[in-house]
């Protein structure tokens, strides 16, 4: 047993080793926010595993790292120094009241930008402007196995270093309410699903065919927005191949955004029809 625990400390810090390498500085002297927050229903048990994942990253490319559970710390006096947010695996409702909504929306608008885990598409699932930002509300998911998935955009810069066709254990969610704005750079494909519960994933994936969202960007009401549905595992949080994903989503966001200009944030409430102005 000791034996595999030294082999299991021996990789990870040859992971983050590897990754403590890289000379990009895209992300040095970035502050980024963590959100956590659950609603009612189910937590994902992957969160403090993520957490962790986003701190060591911080140390071996010079970002500073918070995070909150709380949602009081939306409001305009804090999030103005946010440079971006992660997301990860938040679910249901996720702020208390509207004016914390706002505040969020318009930090986006200012120019923010947001890196989205995994159940980040079944947050605030009643919030229109949410989804339409997130790129969907979440459904249904079959049971987690491995299962392939595709990379459509090779030359999206999140891409570097992530495998064409990379096989690996989650659970490929489908959603409902998909926004036609999202840039979809990786696909479930449906087809490597076992086939046991393929009635329903048909019935869900709806007009998609083989191949189904699981990775996307967008420019969104001013702000950067990229979004994974992968990462339900906690292992996941220190394997190379998935720890370069979240690294790379989070260079790209940071590589878009400057510093908030909220004479750009128009909406005065929660539900203020987006303008399409600044997407």
């Amino acid at each position: 047993m000791n034996q595999i625990k030294t082999l299991l400390l021996t990789l990870s810090l040859l992971v983050w080793g590897a990754l403590g390498s890289y000379a990009d500085d895209t992300l040095k002297g970035k502050k980024v926010l963590v959100y956590t927050k659950n609603g009612e229903g189910f937590v994902h048990d992957n969160i403090p595993y993520a957490v962790e994942s986003v701190k060591r990253l911080g140390k071996a490319h010079g970002f500073d790292v918070e995070v909150s559970d709380d949602p009081v710390i939306f409001t305009e006096g804090y999030l103005k120094d946010v440079d971006f947010m992660v997301f990860t695996s938040t679910n249901n409702e996720v702020f208390d009241t509207d004016e914390q909504r706002l505040a969020f929306r318009r930090y986006m608008q200012a120019g923010g930008g947001l890196v989205g885990i995994h159940s980040v598409v079944g947050t605030e699932r009643k919030w229109e402007w949410f989804k339409m930002m997130i790129g969907g509300r979440f459904v249904w998911h079959p049971r987690f196995q491995r299962f392939r998935i595709n990379k459509l955009d090779h030359a999206h810069p999140s891409m570097e270093g992530v495998p064409n066709v990379w096989e690996k254990e989650d659970e490929c969610y489908l959603m409902h309410e998909l926004y036609p704005g999202i840039r979809v750079i990786m696909a479930h494909d449906l087809e490597s699903l076992n086939k046991d519960q393929e009635e329903r994933v048909r019935e869900l994936a709806g007009n998609f065919g083989r191949y189904y969202p699981a990775v996307w960007h967008q420019d969104f009401d001013g702000g950067v927005v990229w979004v994974t549905a992968l990462g339900h595992h906690i292992k996941d949080y220190e394997d190379p191949d998935f720890v370069n994903h979240l690294y790379q989503g989070m260079k790209y966001v940071a590589g878009k955004i400057d510093k908030r200009d909220y004479s750009k944030s128009y909406a005065t409430d929660r539900d203020t029809p987006v303008r399409f102005l600044n997407n």
